[in-house]
């Protein structure tokens, strides 16, 4: 397996590009922008998207999920609490400035314990709800991409219409059980270690609280 990262849009949003090296297959997870930069990664490393995987229907994180289905067939997969934050997304984007292509339906419903296959990569779907309703966290083979509960030091933001701050905390409990040694891939700034993140963040740790959690 190899991972490859861009940061797109003003939000600087990772998008991944998940790859299977033997079969040349990869699933794309969050093109939040910059569809071209995505699809020339893809050609540039020999692959064909097989799948499009969003841990979550915020704006920054699916505002290059139109053009790249059209550019692949690749389906979408979404968990179903996320529609209407997915389907409100170009009306999100207009009150920061940005102007998206409306992603399409999803073809493909995520749900908790599921497990998606690549060739021969298994990824389990882990329902992480808190920073939005349908939030999900991806992790297999050592790796965990969880989108924006979870940063480097920090956590995703429980001030957005439908977060929840209780939900977000029974989240990170749940990924603070995860091996030590798995790598972290969120969906802003650097990757991490959930090792790492029990030893410094103390959202992680419990040296502190989400404001609004109990």
């Amino acid at each position: 397996m190899k991972v490859q990262r861009i940061a797109t849009g003003p939000f600087q949003e990772n998008a991944y590009l998940v790859i299977d090296e033997t079969a040349r297959m990869a699933a794309l997870i969050d093109p939040g922008e910059d569809a071209e930069r995505l699809l020339d990664m893809a050609a540039s490393a020999g692959v064909t998207i097989q799948a499009i995987w969003l841990t979550h229907g915020h704006v920054d994180h699916v505002g290059a999920v139109a053009a790249v289905k059209k550019a692949t067939g690749a389906p979408v997969h979404l968990h179903p609490l996320e529609r209407p934050l997915y389907d409100a997304a170009v009306q999100h984007g207009l009150l920061f400035g940005v102007r998206i292509e409306p992603p399409p339906p999803p073809d493909h419903d995520f749900s908790s314990g599921q497990i998606l296959e690549l060739s021969s990569l298994r990824f389990t779907v882990m329902h992480a709800p808190g920073h939005a309703p349908g939030h999900v966290v991806l992790h297999g083979h050592g790796v965990a991409f969880v989108g924006d509960c979870l940063f480097a030091g920090s956590i995703g933001r429980t001030d957005l219409p439908l977060a929840n701050p209780a939900n977000l905390a029974r989240t990170l409990a749940a990924l603070a059980e995860l091996p030590d040694a798995m790598i972290v891939y969120p969906g802003h700034g650097p990757e991490t270690t959930i090792g790492e993140e029990k030893r410094s963040n103390p959202f992680l740790n419990g040296s502190a609280r989400i404001a609004g959690s109990r």
